[in-house]
Order: structure tokens, then sequence, then C-alpha cells
């Protein structure tokens, strides 16, 4: 049907130019510009109301791609409208969640029952999209009654020092990744001692689980993300440049306990950031739920 369109109205507009050589050149000027306002106009109208069947099958890529592209357009304008679900909060950036992960459709945000916390539902295939917390794990290495910090050489927190730690992937353990991370990030082999500490951070979404372990070999060197690996004393630790307050708390809880005089707890706590902080803003918190065991 659009290719109809477009042949018709092209062989409409050569009709009605001069057909002699000395406007050979303005023809073909005008062909080009009828060619572009034909896409245009085709782009405005058809995309708007353009149905694809069901049983029709398109790359995934492309599917959805008149409602998705039409959405886009008109976001600015829907962005100030005013619904019920608009002044229901929750936890993460589900206003953000604009289409389906799954089919493309757009999502609507609202409550579904039984529950409790808004969420981005899609408006075609009714599937909700559910936001969960990322599990970042590491290890505080002990060595020579020392303990290993890499600067990072990425943002957030450039140049600033932290424990090799990093984020959980599929199909593998918490304790399994943070030997992974550990390797990654300062090229060190490493042997799990026991858990150290869990804390949640619920205002980013995140749980850190760090565990102690020990150098299979007194050998390390930068990874790809760290511009230096150290060793620091207890009384060296650079505690006014650490990355983030989770490596604030937890380097502050085993130098309590080491200067305690008694082994590594595990300890459990929950971080609370100040809405607004940066995560390089490494004192605006509050430690609170601490139990240790």
């Amino acid at each position: 049907m659009i290719t109809t369109v477009i042949m018709m109205l092209k062989l409409k507009a050569i009709e009605i130019l001069p057909s002699s050589s000395a406007f050979a050149a303005t023809t073909q000027h005008w062909k080009h510009r009828i060619r572009i306002r034909i896409r245009i106009r085709i782009s405005q109208s058809f995309f708007s109301s353009l149905s694809i069947p069901s049983s029709f099958s398109l790359h995934p890529s492309f599917k959805h791609f008149p409602s998705v592209a039409m959405a886009s357009l008109s976001s600015t304008s829907n962005d100030s409208s005013s619904s019920p679900s608009s002044s229901l909060h929750s936890a993460g950036d589900v206003q953000k969640i604009k289409f389906c992960q799954w089919c493309g459709g757009t999502t609507k945000h609202d409550i579904p029952d039984g529950e409790e916390r808004l969420r981005a539902i899609c408006t075609t295939c009714g599937k909700i999209a559910y936001q969960n917390p990322k599990m970042v794990v590491g290890c505080l290495i002990e060595h020579d009654n020392k303990v290993l910090l890499c600067k990072r050489k990425i943002e957030p927190s450039y140049g600033l020092w932290t424990l090799p730690a990093g984020y959980l992937e599929i199909g593998e353990s918490a304790m399994e990744g943070a030997i992974r991370e550990t390797r990654e990030e300062a090229n060190a082999d490493v042997e799990v001692i026991s858990p150290f500490a869990q804390l949640d951070i619920p205002l980013i979404g995140q749980t850190y689980i760090i565990f102690l372990a020990k150098l299979r070999k007194p050998h390390f060197s930068p990874g790809s993300e760290s511009s230096e690996c150290k060793l620091f004393s207890l009384d060296e630790i650079p505690f006014s440049s650490l990355s983030f307050s989770s490596m604030v708390v937890t380097l502050n809880l085993y130098v309590e306990d080491m200067k305690a005089g008694r082994n590594p707890k595990f300890h459990y706590g929950t971080i609370n950031k100040r809405p607004g902080t940066s995560p390089s803003d490494i004192d605006a918190f509050t430690l609170e739920d601490h139990m240790q065991s």
C-alpha cells in the first residue's frame, strides 16, 4: 500500500514538470524533494494508525517500532499530566520504566492487586516489571596484619580507595563472585576465610556481602579498573579517601574488632544514605540495626 502511494505521487510529480532536457536538472531536484516530503508525510500519518496483524512475523527489534516511536515523541507532553498513580511512591525508579522489557509495549504505573508498591505494568502483555536490589560482593584481604585496598580507575569515585568488590553475576555464588572481583581488580588469588559483613543500602537498592580472605600467594597488581593496589596497616587506612560509605563502615567495623583484641565477628547493618547525596559522599549516612555475632 505504501509503495503504491509513493509510485503514484512520484509519477504525478513527473507529469506536471517540463520534459525538455533543459529542465532535466530541475526535474531531478524536485523528484528528490518530493520523495522526502512523501516519506515525512507517511511517517507522520501512517505510524500513528498502522496496525500490524498478530500473525505477521517481524524481527523483535521492529515489531513495536510505531508505538514506541510515537510514544517517545509525545513523552514530553505526557510527563506533565497528572494521574492517580503519579502521586504514589515506591523504591527505585519505576516511573522511568516506559516500555515493557518482554514485548516492547508501553507501560502504566499502578499498584497491582494484592501488592503495596507502585509497579510498571505492560498495557499490552500485562507483565509486571519488578525491581530488585543489586548484590555487591567483595573481599577484605588480610596479609601481614594489613589489608589490601585498590585505588579506583573508573567512575564513580575515581581515584579513591576501595576493597576489591563488584556486582554479583548470574550463575555464581556470593563467594565465587567475591573471589572473581578480587582477581579482576587486584590480580590476586585469595582463599575465603569467613563472611564478615552484610550491609543493606535501601535508598540505592544495594546489598553488600564482604568476606574475610587471605592471599594464597603474596602477589597482587592493579587490574583494569584499578590504578594502584596497596597493603595498609590499621593506622594507615585512608578513611578520608575511601570510595563509598559501605567501605567506611566495613573497615571501621574491622578496625574495631582488631583493636578490641578479638577475632573479627560477623556484622549486619543498614546504611541509610541521606537522600540527594552522591555515591562518593562517604559521610552522608547513618548505620542502623547493627548486629554482630
